[in-house]
């Protein structure tokens, strides 16, 4: 089901274009990556490490090239949709920022909430990251600050996401031109998606049982 915030979102847009531009969207975030490259290692990726097809456990579990690799395909799952499907569909009558969030916003619902896996996916946090370098890529520099220096200081990779959500959301207010917030609003609702997929990540870091970036435990974000 498609959110009412999305479905707002469409409002003005050429309808056959702009809800096929939202399905591959939806399709392309929901091609689990981590478990394809997972299965070519004989390795079901959810039933190793946290379970989490992601790439953070599919480092852990396959290694670091492995989980680089599918770090960036997971972020190209959603800079495609806003950068390439959004423009096209949007055409020269219809408002390409405002279907960019839209796409982006699928892409990432398609990983979290996967047709192919019984809408068991991963946290969203790469593919979300390639739709706002796609859409403002200062928003995007924001966060990934904010990621960078939260890990430094704690070694959490979860809650170095979670810091992250939260800055994309500050910096998007701040660059939102008056009138236009739909990139604001999107960033909201992807904060408050990080933070109930890093729900588990929160309880261990409460319990003191998280694993730090370094470390190698079975358990993972």
């Amino acid at each position: 089901m498609v959110p009412p915030i999305l479905l707002a979102s469409l409002e003005g847009l050429p309808s056959g274009p702009a809800w096929a531009a939202l399905g591959l969207s939806y399709l392309l975030g929901a091609v689990p990556f981590g478990l394809v490259a997972a299965r070519l290692r004989g390795v079901d990726l959810r039933r190793a490490g946290s379970g989490n097809i992601g790439a953070t456990n599919a480092g852990r579990v396959l290694g670091r090239p492995v989980g680089l690799a599918v770090f960036v395909l997971d972020l190209l799952k959603g800079w495609f949709p806003a950068f390439v499907l959004a423009p096209w569909a949007a055409g020269e009558g219809g408002d390409p920022l405002r279907l960019q969030v839209a796409c982006g916003a699928l892409a990432v619902l398609g990983h979290v909430f996967p047709v192919w896996l019984g809408f068991r996916g991963g946290k969203g946090v790469a593919t979300a990251s390639g739709a706002l370098i796609a859409i403002d890529a200062v928003v995007f520099l924001v966060g990934g600050a904010a990621w960078l220096v939260v890990l430094g200081l704690t070694r959490y990779v979860g809650l170095s996401s979670i810091c992250m959500g939260l800055a994309f959301v500050a910096a998007a207010w701040w660059r939102a031109p008056g009138g236009a917030p739909d990139l604001a609003v999107g960033t909201g609702l992807l904060a408050v998606l990080i933070l109930v997929r890093h729900r588990s990540n929160i309880r261990r870091m409460l319990s003191g049982t998280e694993p730090k970036v370094g470390r190698p435990k079975g358990a993972a974000t």
